[in-house]
């Protein structure tokens, strides 16, 4: 470390993208930092297994930095001279340090753009912020795209994406006749199929661990041993990964992307959400191989599982972040049917008899992870049909999930979830009574709760509330096409019935923290 320096680089959490054009030449005048901070560790509480991941990775690329001759400082949580806000620690750098200029790249999260926007216009040096290089689009494409158009149609922006950028594409048709192949994509696991993925690394985190406990960080969750972490937590691990799931995951991951299983957290899921997100590894890299895996044994893996796979991440992926963008700060206040209803004790603890909830809450306070229909469908269902309030199900969300940053977090959750954007996401909430739960998973064996009964002690609370949420915004719905057969259900069961329903709804609704 020199003890001048013409430019300081900040780099988020969230940026640890090593093929970022920053990186192509060593500069000397420039000296890069990250850092632990208390702003970031205490807007939400976070599970204990995402702040040691990010600090973990943030620790490796500082590494890696200095290894390929970047003059890097890593601020640590317990570091003397941590003022634990970007603010005041870039003030300190740039007196120390008689720094000239300053850069960052875009962030991801709205309130961190503001933040920095804001604290540029208050220096008195040169600033300059840099596009992140990782993403197939641009903040603002998703918003050209559909200007002037009706509506926010994902499979329109997909399949625009898909001929830009020429993925699965066959001249201007799409590669095996068809631009998207979901109804292929619902299959339960049969019994006796355990596609149990290895955990393919230990990583060392107690150096991490032990600075977050000493700081008394209010975090959720567990880990059952810091010296023994099974999340990739650089490049060469990410790419690992990658290369374990395009081998090994990709064959069937279409067919049961949808599927959950009492034995299994992540099925055929690749597991590469968190390296994604923090930008170890870029979309672009995880598509192409993907494409590369399919076009060396299209035999083995149909194109049902890798349309499926292509879709989340150059379509849902990116589409998300555009929505994100178009409508924020907005987007964070949306609470289109008003709930209120405070989010259950149990989301924290796992502890409901309702065996769904159970598995997939347990499931995610042990490994920080759960894929999308468990929190759509399962964790995100009981919050829509219970009526909970839209901020509690965020903070929830946000904390929880290892891959959870609000960009792509807040659309899914507000927007696709929980239906608080009143459409801008979905045509129609997504909704369903343990009927589709028992259809893709186990989790209604050995229930508390009876999968087949709407009525009684021991009727399962999804039905009830199925029902009772749309009563009760019919207002708001009944008008949507594609609940039209939902209403013409519920007006021909006899009145007796539908009273019945209700009150057992309403029983749920007011003992919620007993179910």
């Amino acid at each position: 470390m020199k003890s001048t320096y013409k430019n300081l680089r900040l780099l988020l959490g969230d940026q640890l993208n090593m093929q970022h054009s920053w990186f192509r030449l060593q500069d000397p005048s420039t000296l890069y930092v990250l850092m632990e901070i208390r702003t970031e560790t205490d807007y939400v509480w976070h599970h204990i297994q995402k702040a040691c991941a990010f600090f973990a990775a943030m620790e490796a690329f500082a590494e890696e930095l200095r290894h390929k001759g970047h003059d890097t400082l890593y601020i640590k949580l317990d570091d003397p001279d941590n003022l634990q806000s970007f603010s005041a620690n870039c003030d300190a750098l740039i007196k120390k340090y008689h720094i000239e200029s300053f850069d960052y790249q875009l962030p991801d999260e709205y309130r961190l753009d503001e933040e920095l926007k804001a604290y540029c216009g208050q220096l008195k040096i040169e600033t300059h912020v840099h596009d992140s290089e990782h993403f197939y689009t641009s903040r603002d494409e998703l918003g050209t795209f559909f200007h002037g158009k009706k509506g926010l149609l994902m499979e329109n922006f997909y399949r625009e994406m898909r001929k830009k950028h020429h993925v699965l594409m066959d001249g201007k048709e799409p590669t095996g006749g068809q631009w998207n192949f979901d109804e292929d994509n619902r299959k339960k696991l049969p019994k006796n199929h355990h596609p149990y993925p290895p955990l393919l690394f230990s990583n060392n985190v107690q150096p991490q661990y032990d600075r977050i406990r000493k700081a008394e960080i209010e975090t959720i969750g567990s880990i059952d041993d810091p010296g023994d972490f099974f999340w990739p937590v650089n490049r060469k691990q990410s790419l690992k990964l990658l290369k374990y799931f395009t081998e090994n995951c990709l064959q069937l991951f279409g067919t049961f992307q949808d599927a959950m299983h009492t034995d299994e957290w992540s099925v055929y899921h690749s597991r590469l959400s968190f390296s994604m997100n923090t930008k170890m590894i870029s979309p672009q890299e995880v598509v192409n191989a993907a494409v590369k895996a399919w076009e060396q044994d299209k035999k083995a893996i149909a194109i049902n599982q890798l349309e499926g796979f292509i879709r989340q991440i150059l379509g849902w992926r990116e589409y998300m972040r555009g929505i994100y963008w178009l409508k924020m700060p907005e987007f964070e206040t949306l609470n289109y049917f008003g709930h209120q209803r405070k989010l259950p004790g149990w989301y924290w603890t796992g502890k409901t008899k309702m065996n769904c909830l159970q598995h997939s809450i347990g499931q995610s306070l042990k490994y920080a992870y759960a894929h999308h229909i468990q929190r759509l469908m399962i964790t995100g269902n009981f919050a829509l049909l219970a009526g909970i309030k839209p901020d509690d199900v965020d903070f929830w969300y946000l904390g929880i999930y290892i891959d959870a940053i609000q960009w792509v977090e807040i659309t899914n959750t507000r927007g696709m979830s929980q239906f608080a954007d009143g459409g801008i996401t979905g045509s129609k909430p997504y909704t369903a009574s343990a009927n589709y739960i028992h259809k893709q998973s186990n989790y209604c064996e050995n229930c508390h709760y009876k999968r087949t009964e709407r009525t009684g002690d021991e009727s399962c609370p999804f039905n009830s509330l199925y029902w009772d949420f749309h009563d009760r915004h019919r207002d708001k719905l009944s008008k949507n096409i594609r609940l039209s057969m939902v209403y013409r259900l519920w007006d021909k069961m006899p009145r007796a019935d539908r009273e019945a329903v209700l009150l057992r709804a309403n029983y749920c609704l007011e003992h919620l923290e007993e179910l």
